[in-house]
């Protein structure tokens, strides 16, 4: 079954004056394309030596539209590092507080951000979730939603596989190691530690029962469950490569989990 039909999205300016008339979900300009690859480089450049940053797998990325699901978000310096070691122009949904002036919203819109409210759901976000993975391009969901700590991923929205149901873009897990010693919460700057990335295998979306039209409530949480535990694998394997290896899982997390 293919992704789930709807009325073409027409991204209309926003009325906030914080937006200074940003029209989010629009196609990125040729400015915004260029700015992207430009900020990239001068990452890479600058993290590579100084992160000793390495990514694992990273040839599973695809071509054309994917929901890529990083876990481990620990840190400040995932946003940013996560676009540095994928050569694709990505696309975030960030926190609205963010674009708090015209200035930012455009700089953040340039290099593939768009507003979320995070307290309740989102439809305008979530449009142009989809519109994004309609025109092929890469979308970048962190499924913990903020930052957390501790070397447990925690239980995750339904968000990229609700998303990877509605369009049929196949979701690319993620773990991040080392981001936390890196730059805790509440540091100013980076410290010289390890990150590392591994990819996890493509996640094609869950298919409707037999008799079915539509993935039920059930599938999607059962899916978001096995999405947890795979990040989890991720995020101890980059932990462990990032020399800050997570405790063993006891009996009773396992239980609980």
């Amino acid at each position: 079954m293919g992704p789930e039909s709807e009325k073409p999205f027409k991204p209309v300016p926003s009325e906030d004056p914080r937006h200074g008339g940003v029209a989010f979900g629009a196609p990125p300009s040729r400015r915004g394309v260029a700015l992207y690859h430009l900020l990239r480089y001068a990452l890479w450049v600058v993290t590579v030596p100084y992160l000793r940053l390495r990514r694992r797998n990273h040839r599973r990325m695809p071509d054309g539209p994917v929901i890529l699901a990083p876990a481990g978000h620990r840190s400040n310096l995932d946003t940013p590092l996560v676009g540095t070691i994928v050569p694709r122009r990505l696309n975030y949904m960030a926190k609205s507080s963010l674009f708090k002036s015209p200035f930012w919203t455009r700089f953040l819109t340039a290099v593939g951000g768009f507003p979320t409210e995070r307290d309740r759901v989102d439809r305008r976000a979530l449009r142009c979730a989809r519109e994004v993975l309609r025109r092929g391009e890469p979308l970048v969901v962190f499924p913990e939603g903020e930052r957390k700590s501790g070397p447990r991923v925690q239980p995750l929205f339904e968000g990229p596989v609700w998303l990877s149901v509605l369009s049929g873009a196949p979701i690319l897990p993620l773990g991040i190691g080392g981001s936390e010693r890196a730059m805790p919460k509440g540091a100013l700057l980076p410290r010289f530690r390890r990150v590392r990335f591994v990819f996890g295998e493509l996640i094609p979306p869950p298919a409707p029962l037999e008799g079915w039209r539509t993935v039920s409530a059930a599938q999607r949480a059962e899916a978001t469950a096995e999405l947890r535990e795979i990040l989890q694998q991720l995020f101890d394997e980059a932990q462990a490569w990032a020399r800050s290896p997570n405790p063993p899982r006891q009996p009773t997390e396992a239980a609980e989990d």
